[in-house]
């Protein structure tokens, strides 16, 4: 028995395709425009210019209007996208080529939630990723962004995005 119950413990640890059939999908939130809304106003305003990076820039590509939102010496910790302000608005601009679409007036982005905690805001997405075993499948996971900031900007990012695989050294 005791055998058996180790098992059933250990297999989705040792099995990788078990412990994906036997995830929960992560959802996101039905108003997210709620979460980026504090009653203390420092944190109110360090959200909702979350939201705005969020809404403005990342999900409609408004990069023109990056200086309302970030600090000009932008800490960057994305590996992809060089610090400053001046660096991450190339990077989306010239390297990914995002073109600029309406500002919706409500976000599509799926967001699970929305933290503040003094001047950090950190915003948790749905991440759907396809299943490497089978491209006709995929799943749900989460990722987040991490902003500091400063007089109401954010002055610093982090996020897990990595180096593509086929990135040039």
């Amino acid at each position: 028995m005791r055998t058996l119950i180790l098992l059933m413990a250990v297999a989705p640890v040792l099995s990788p395709s078990l412990a994906l059939h036997t995830q929960e999908p992560v959802a996101g939130a039905t108003d997210p425009e709620a979460l980026f809304h504090s009653s203390d106003p420092t944190l109110d305003t360090n959200k909702q210019a979350a939201y705005h990076i969020v809404r403005d820039l990342l999900e409609a590509g408004h990069w023109e209007l990056a200086d309302k939102y970030l600090t000009e010496r932008y800490v960057q910790h994305n590996p992809n996208a060089a610090s400053g302000r001046a660096g991450v608005v190339k990077y989306f601009t010239e390297v990914r080529k995002v073109k600029p679409v309406p500002i919706p007036e409500k976000m599509k982005t799926k967001v699970v939630s929305v933290v503040a905690e003094g001047d950090l805001v950190v915003v948790a997405y749905v991440h759907e990723l396809k299943d490497a075993h089978d491209s006709a499948k995929s799943y749900t996971t989460t990722w987040f962004d991490m902003w500091r900031f400063k007089h109401g900007k954010a002055d610093e990012h982090w996020d897990p995005a990595t180096l593509p695989t086929n990135a040039i050294r």
